[in-house]
């Protein structure tokens, strides 16, 4: 069992089930075709983790395409897929094409788990008690090479004032109970632009991605058994330079 897991990180794909174009302007789906197309240089993928805000009408049929084009590039390379809800994202839809909107995934040795941090009709998340507990109660027993928590608000402050209505709320309860666990890492997505930063009381690495419905946001990463978690961006993905600090701006 190897002691790495190579994760690919993709965040907001916002697709739409008749494939009408993002704000009238961008085409979503050919968005995350060419991501797939730039991750496919990558030697190995273990996971495919999508970070929320994966549909952006809530139909099945918007999960049908994303699942129709994920699902495949992950099969030819032996990779799992785990999925997270985001703000945009419906559950009705969600559900019935990809599954219940929490999960516990093991691979490798490693866990993966999601957060559902969707609030049904608003743009900020937040987690409820009950969330907390059963985040509690599945952190109670470690993995072999610990945790990673995918969800779609950040437990993080936005790096612009545009997004202070729309964070997180209360995200100290979350980081408590991922300190007091095994968890290594956390994914998320919501700003739709890339940041590298820490938080909680034993400074785990957050690692946000950007927008699929952007230019080329191509992220990656690799989690080892023992030391820090080593998460890259694209040269030209217009993620910051991931050596955990958070940019200026």
């Amino acid at each position: 069992m190897t002691d790495t897991l190579r994760i690919l990180h993709l965040s907001d794909t916002h697709l739409y089930g008749d494939g009408r174009l993002h704000y009238g302007i961008v085409d979503t789906l050919a968005g995350l075709d060419r991501v797939l197309a730039r991750a496919g240089s990558l030697a190995e993928v273990d996971v495919v983790v999508a970070s929320g805000d994966l549909s952006d009408d809530g139909t099945a049929a918007s999960y049908r395409r994303l699942k129709a084009t994920l699902d495949p590039w992950a099969e030819q390379r032996g990779a799992r897929v785990v999925y997270a809800m985001g703000n945009h994202d419906l559950a009705d839809g969600f559900q019935e094409v990809l599954g219940a909107p929490e999960t516990v995934t093991e691979i490798r040795g490693f866990r993966v788990v999601t957060v559902d941090t969707s609030v049904p009709g608003a743009g900020y998340g937040r987690v409820s008690d009950a969330q907390l507990e059963r985040l509690r109660e599945v952190l109670s027993q470690p993995a072999e090479h610990g945790t990673v928590v995918a969800l779609h608000h950040p437990p993080v402050p936005p790096s612009t004032v545009l997004f202070e209505p729309l964070r997180l709320v209360d995200p100290e309860p979350l980081l408590d109970v991922c300190s007091a666990g095994d968890v290594r890492l956390i994914l998320a997505g919501h700003f739709h632009h890339g940041l590298v930063t820490e938080a909680g009381p034993g400074g785990i690495p957050v690692v946000v991605a950007p927008a699929v419905a952007k230019p080329r946001p191509t992220c990656r990463g690799r989690l080892r058994a023992s030391g820090p978690c080593a998460a890259r961006a694209s040269p030209g993905c217009g993620s910051p330079p991931t050596d955990r600090r958070a940019p200026s701006w």
